[in-house]
């Protein structure tokens, strides 16, 4: 318990949990050493005490349970309070987020110094060292997005998820954060920027034809731009065959037919395409592919739209 050894307590009379006592219903089994520098914990943070120790006790608390998340706001009180080094502050709060690679409250801390320094020139760099621990962690995106809006630092993103994708075309975070790239700012994207997604998407689907993170980013990019979802359809048609026969075989069938096609995927936007235009025999035709052959696992589902194209079609009798 380094706060006790490091400095006197003798004027702090701690503050014991109150879980109920004898009556408790499920009392969390705290270790004793958390147990007592959350005593000492609730003493400081009911006198509002601003200090050294008081620094050093939230440090320990943090490194027992990083997730408390009214330690580090008690600590940001008294980092600022006692004017620290907040750079030094950063340093520390790296060596944390290293070894705690999930905890939110410590992205939320660094936000929070950041926003007060008003300099984010080590930050991407951090970010970067993150992501290579973990290229899908959840948090330390989230804080790049806050960086990237709050500091202006749009230039650097996309190519920035050239190279994460060029790493993992499956990375569905970089996807996502490629998505952010383009259309998070405020002024209209260029139609030419559109086309290059476009193209960009494409060629990373014919790398991991299957991949579902860079379908639904195109997907996207048509959505969110006004493009027609027709504009797919000979690229769909080079990804799949839907001009031969379908064979008569048992619903029930999970074997695998990788073989006889590129991306169910590109089945699954064609039956669309056709079903916008009310071409239900073609969209019912991919729709029995996917149950069928390519899909199984959704069979349920690809039925339900036959199902519903069906009644479409004696609605408009």
């Amino acid at each position: 318990m380094a706060y006790l050894e490091q400095y006197n307590w003798d004027d702090i009379a701690p503050i014991p949990q109150n879980d109920g006592g004898e009556n408790a219903v499920a009392p969390i089994a705290y270790s004793d050493e958390y147990r007592i520098a959350m005593e000492y914990l609730r003493a400081v943070m009911r006198v509002n005490e601003f200090s050294d120790r008081a620094l050093k006790l939230t440090e320990d608390v943090i490194y027992m349970n990083a997730a408390h998340y009214t330690v580090w706001q008690y600590r940001t009180r008294i980092l600022f309070a006692l004017d620290k080094d907040l750079c030094q502050e950063l340093i520390w709060v790296e060596g944390v987020g290293r070894r705690f690679t999930k905890n939110y409250q410590i992205w939320n801390h660094r936000e929070v110094i950041i926003e007060k320094l008003g300099d984010p020139s080590r930050e991407l760099p951090f970010i970067e060292s993150m992501l290579e621990l973990d290229s899908k962690n959840y948090h330390v995106w989230s804080y790049r997005q806050w960086l990237v809006r709050r500091f202006d630092l749009w230039a650097t993103e996309v190519p920035f998820t050239d190279m994460m994708l060029e790493l993992d075309v499956r990375n569905n975070s970089a996807w996502n954060h490629r998505f952010f790239a383009i259309f998070g700012r405020a002024e209209a994207v260029l139609s030419s920027v559109v086309d290059d997604e476009i193209e960009f998407t494409k060629s990373a689907i014919f790398t991991a034809p299957q991949n579902p993170s860079a379908w639904n980013y195109l997907l996207g990019v048509l959505k969110k731009s006004g493009r027609p979802l027709s504009d797919l359809e000979q690229f769909c048609l080079t990804l799949s065959d839907l001009t031969k026969t379908f064979p008569a075989t048992s619903s029930s069938t999970t074997t695998s037919h990788e073989e006889d096609i590129l991306s169910a995927r590109a089945i699954e936007v064609l039956a669309e395409i056709y079903a916008e235009r009310n071409d239900f025999p073609r969209a019912t035709h991919a729709w029995t592919l996917l149950a069928e052959r390519y899909d199984c696992v959704r069979e349920n589902y690809w039925n339900f739209k036959k199902r519903s194209a069906v009644s479409r079609l004696a609605g408009c009798a």
